[in-house]
């Protein structure tokens, strides 16, 4: 049993998880490195500081739209949490109804759809329903957007967990929504919470569909960050990423021990 971990860990194995990590998260780390750049030059080191957190921090328009794009992510992600396990919950118990293909198809569309297209269809649903577009079109374009995963995420967790827990108490006189509620619901919560920040973090970090559903006064900050660097780059836009790198990790981690949780759970829920 030995041979064959040994030879997973061959000196060409490593040399390609080295190189193909430094791939992905070397520019991260320069970057990271660069946000605490004394220099005006981003290109040019000049000392460790923390001179662009502080410049960030007294930017009223980055802390404007910093600002929009945490409301825009939370009300969303609430939003496609709420539909999205409706619908998880729609594909699980209801195997049967007329119309699931269709449906189920039309919701998994937006996970391989280019948003660029989703982004111009929302659009021009704006502005054929003569919406303002501002914050609640952006709400709207992003919950469309994250549903989808949300209902990927609660699904899985759905079909894996043992239906006789719900019969049981169904048994015991609990009518089908009570035992929902009372049973399967705690169970499948840590996905649910795990589906919330997945969409918390796509809302976050999602820039060309927002580009097409924003409005005066709605700008959110990938859309400040990219209209900043194409006039250059400056040393500021390194420390909002970092920042933005940091919030991202955290709500991940969070997302990934929430996964965990619940598996745990399902795996030590025996049935009765």
């Amino acid at each position: 049993m030995a041979k064959p971990a040994l030879a997973r860990l061959s000196p060409f194995n490593v040399t390609s998880l080295a190189l193909g990590l430094a791939f992905l998260y070397l520019p991260i780390v320069v970057l990271v490195i660069y946000s605490f750049n004394a220099s005006r030059l981003v290109t040019v080191w000049g000392g460790w500081s923390l001179r662009w957190y502080f410049e960030f921090f007294n930017d009223a328009a980055m802390l404007s739209a910093a600002a929009m794009s945490l409301r825009v992510g939370a009300v969303s992600a609430t939003a496609a949490t709420i539909l999205g396990t409706f619908a998880a919950v729609a594909l699980t118990r209801a195997d049967n109804f007329r119309g699931r293909t269709l449906f189920s198809g039309m919701l998994y569309a937006p996970l391989v759809m280019p948003e660029v297209i989703t982004g111009l269809s929302l659009l021009l649903l704006f502005v054929a329903v003569d919406a303002e577009r501002g914050f609640w079109t952006v709400t709207i374009a992003h919950t469309t957007l994250t549903m989808c995963f949300v209902a990927v995420v609660v699904q899985s967790r759905l079909g894996s967990l043992d239906r006789s827990l719900e019969e049981a108490a169904m048994d015991l006189g609990c009518d089908p929504l009570r035992a929902f509620v009372k049973v399967t619901l705690p169970l499948i919560l840590p996905s649910i919470a795990a589906g919330w920040m997945l969409a918390f973090t796509l809302s976050l970090d999602d820039l060309v569909i927002a580009s097409f559903t924003t409005g005066p006064g709605s700008t959110t900050l990938p859309i400040r960050i990219y209209s900043e660097v194409r006039l250059g780059v400056k040393p500021e836009v390194n420390a909002i990423c970092t920042l933005i790198i940091g919030l991202l990790a955290v709500v991940i981690i969070a997302a990934s021990l929430a996964s965990k949780l619940s598996s745990r759970q399902g795996e030590s829920a025996a049935p009765l």
